[in-house]
């Protein structure tokens, strides 16, 4: 994004360039693909058979020259001139109107930029995105990969560098399900980097689409003066960019060619949107005390990060019912974990 590469020039905010890889355990023939698609669209990138990493690929697409940096820096840069009132809870939208609990604000157009849309009658956000945790070691005492590293599968493991630590993601699982957090990324960081020491640990959460493609543009075809901003899998970074991009030419009225490709109202018909259907109706149906206070889905607990997690949107309560993630939009009382 030559836009966002503009701003970091101008911002403390640890920004360089590295080259950045996707890499695959199984399948180079489809990594080939995707060098050529690159290329086609433009844009230099070429295959290799190997890489820093301390295991074997099959293969891997470089592209040089790729933007690195400390996203909380760059936010904080951007946004440290603007207005910002916080701790205001809006319950409910209405035409033109964001009702609070001490008043009602009016508006012209508004954004709803609240990671998961919390408005339900309109736009079926809870039927056509779920939500996906993903983990993260900050390490001392390992290799400097001097890149970025992505696997190609949907749960493989990431690497990069940043002031002297190796990051190691993975250990995905969809929210309020299981998988391998914390204890999968230090089975790894002992395998391959046993003299190493973990220094910092932290977990991410993010909102998935039924087709990989962000929603952003009208919130509904029934709301005209309402945009949404959500669903970037994983990819927020890059994805906020567009956003902002595109929501500055929708709420100014100009026409822009990509509002087709992100429309929150383009087709549900994916298979993902029976998968979602499925764990909602199964969430409903069994049968546990903690119940979530979005749409009623069983709450089941997560023993890795010790918070009550729902498996059908993703809400998060800790261990004594306070709201960590939406789309959930209060506190629940909770009986303390025994």
């Amino acid at each position: 994004m030559e836009k966002c590469c503009e701003l970091c020039e101008n911002i403390d905010c640890d920004y360089k360039k590295v080259d950045a890889y996707l890499y695959t355990l199984c399948d180079a023939e489809k990594l080939k693909k995707e060098v050529a698609a690159i290329n086609k669209l433009g844009f230099p990138a070429e295959f290799v058979e190997k890489t820093p990493l301390p295991f074997a690929v099959k293969g891997a697409v470089r592209v040089k020259n790729q933007a690195q940096f400390n996203p909380l820096k760059f936010a904080f840069a951007i946004a440290k001139d603007l207005p910002i009132y916080e701790n205001t809870r809006v319950t409910e939208l209405g035409p033109n109107l964001a009702v609070t609990k001490n008043g009602s604000i009016r508006f012209k157009k508004a954004i709803v930029a609240t990671h998961f849309p919390f408005l339900n009658k309109h736009g079926g956000y809870f039927l056509k995105m779920y939500q996906h945790r993903s983990y993260i070691l900050a390490v001392k005492n390992a290799a400097e990969l001097d890149g970025i590293y992505v696997d190609e599968a949907k749960n493989g493991m990431s690497f990069r560098n940043y002031n002297g630590h190796l990051l190691i993601g993975g250990g995905d699982h969809r929210t309020g399900k299981k998988g391998g957090n914390w204890e999968e990324l230090n089975r790894f960081r002992e395998k391959y980097y046993a003299d190493s020491r973990v220094v910092a640990k932290y977990a991410t959460q993010d909102c998935m689409t039924l087709d990989d493609i962000a929603y952003i543009g009208k919130y509904s075809r029934r709301t005209p003066n309402l945009f949404v901003a959500t669903g970037f899998n994983k990819w927020g970074m890059t994805s906020s960019m567009i956003a902002a991009m595109l929501l500055t030419d929708l709420v100014q009225g100009k026409e822009n060619p990509y509002v087709h490709v992100f429309s929150p109202s383009r087709c549900m018909l994916r298979p993902q949107l029976f998968i979602n259907i499925f764990e909602a109706l199964v969430g409903i149906l069994t049968p546990t005390a903690p119940r979530c206070p979005h749409l009623g889905c069983a709450l089941k607990y997560n023993q890795a990060e010790h918070s009550w997690d729902c498996s059908c949107h993703g809400s998060r309560f800790s261990e004594r019912g306070r709201l960590l993630n939406n789309p959930a939009n209060a506190d629940k009382r909770m009986k303390p974990k025994k």
